[in-house]
């Protein structure tokens, strides 16, 4: 187990590129996977989830090497034409490899078992087999619809017309996917836009993907099934949930600029920058450009007073991974902020809304919850510290709350920090390179402190 001791510093600021974002990143893979020729990957994610997705696409017969230069070659197999994997497939800690890998596997004609770490384990997977029972595939799962759990894919895939129960990429990709391979047209109806990664990647590739708005804004995303994939070159962007992490280091701490290169700035995952702005934030956009269907950006950041806002609900779809570090800028503005519409927080790698507010009322901070909202009254300074965080194996809850050990008076300390490495691997030396002053804690306080 590893623990990160996070102390006070005065000044944050440099340049650095985060790791590429961690949903292109599995999109990516697989869709070259699906895909008929070479497709070249420059930019992705090294991260443990990302490589679970690549022993994935290998096990199902893709051809996934990593060159000397760091780019990724993915010779695919087309649609349909993936093998019945030899073993298990274990995708670790991976929510989003492991849902968006059922739709991928719900179109070939094969039996497949799943399986990942105790924290998978433990997440839902049933509104993922839901719609893909429809379709024709047959599923074994664990008690309560989880995982290990094995499927078979049919011959003849079903297409469908999917009202999505609640705002998730990972169920209307997982249905995307395996309308691939469904001849006809699958859709997907939302009534909140999310995140449409999986729209712009697949239309890089050469499917046709349609968005049309409805009333009242439900959006409804059609793939036409079974076309011909084309191996293509995607260049990942760098991923703005990791961007968070530094982003908000630099607004709170006392000075400081910081620029953070290329980053992904889609619309429909921006929205913790339009909440920051809301606050007070001073951030500003440059070079702007689009990269495999996603527009891309530099962003600079200035050490910003902030200001409690009311975050809509209907912004967590676009926000979903940023509310721990979004909390930690709160905890530091000045005045109430309040979160709504957080319930899909508490199905993540942990339930993270508990361990947000657990882990500020160890470091001093006013806050409250319901079952779907987070309220946190700042008082305009960075509050105590001092506190030990039980991360639970949870990277962003871990990065969030090193983040705000940079301002507290007393440091923070947190516990479980080793799998900040499957989201950002380097997170401590980049954050310690911006000036930053994380240190991993010697092996007899580590004993000391887990025996207490």
């Amino acid at each position: 187990m590893t623990n990160i001791v996070s102390h006070h510093i005065d000044r944050f600021q440099g340049e650095s590129r985060v790791p590429g974002d961690k949903s292109v990143s599995h999109r990516a893979l697989m869709f070259g996977a699906l895909s008929v020729g070479e497709t070249r990957i420059t930019g992705l994610l090294e991260g443990d989830d990302v490589l679970a997705t690549v022993l994935a696409m290998r096990r199902l017969g893709a051809e996934v090497t990593r060159l000397d230069d760091g780019t990724w070659q993915v010779f695919g197999c087309g649609i349909g034409g993936l093998a019945a994997p030899d073993d298990v497939i274990d995708m670790g800690n991976s929510g989003t490899g492991v849902r968006l890998l059922m739709g991928v596997i719900a179109g070939q004609p094969v039996t497949a078992v799943l399986t990942g770490d105790a924290s998978l384990r433990a997440r839902p997977m049933e509104r993922i087999m839901t719609p893909l029972r429809e379709m024709g595939v047959a599923f074994a799962a664990a008690e309560g619809g989880r995982l290990p759990l094995s499927m078979t894919g049919p011959a003849d895939l079903m297409p469908i017309d999917y009202p999505s129960p609640v705002a998730s990429a990972q169920i209307k990709s997982a249905v995307l996917l395996a309308g691939l391979a469904a001849p006809g047209e699958t859709t997907v109806i939302e009534a909140i836009a999310t995140r449409d990664h999986t729209e712009r990647l697949l239309r890089h590739f050469g499917a046709e993907v349609r968005t049309a708005t409805e009333a009242a804004g439900a959006q409804r995303i059609t793939v036409v099934g079974q076309p011909e994939l084309t191996g293509c070159a995607v260049r990942v962007p760098a991923d703005i949930s990791s961007a968070a992490f530094p982003l908000v280091a630099a607004l709170i701490a006392s000075e400081g600029e910081l620029r953070l290169p290329a980053v992904g700035t889609n619309p429909l995952r921006a929205g913790l920058l339009e909440t920051l702005t809301e606050m007070g934030a001073d951030i500003t956009r440059a070079n702007a450009t689009v990269a495999a269907g996603e527009p891309i950006a530099d962003l600079m950041v200035r050490a910003s007073k902030l200001r409690g806002v009311t975050v809509p609900a209907g912004r967590a779809a676009s926000m979903i991974d940023e509310y721990p570090i979004l909390a930690m800028a709160a905890a530091v503005a000045e005045g109430t902020t309040h979160m709504a519409g957080l319930a899909e927080l508490r199905v993540k790698e942990s339930d993270r809304l508990a361990l947000i507010v657990t882990g500020l009322k160890a470091c001093n901070v006013d806050v409250e919850e319901t079952e779907d909202s987070l309220t946190v009254h700042g008082t305009g300074a960075p509050p105590a510290g001092g506190a030990t965080i039980a991360s639970h194996h949870d990277h962003r809850i871990a990065m969030s709350f090193l983040v705000l050990g940079t301002v507290t008076a007393a440091p923070i300390r947190v516990t479980s920090a080793e799998t900040i490495s499957t989201s950002f691997p380097g997170f401590q030396d980049l954050m310690n390179g911006l000036g930053a002053d994380m240190r991993i804690e010697d092996d007899d306080k580590q004993d000391q402190g887990d025996s207490a």
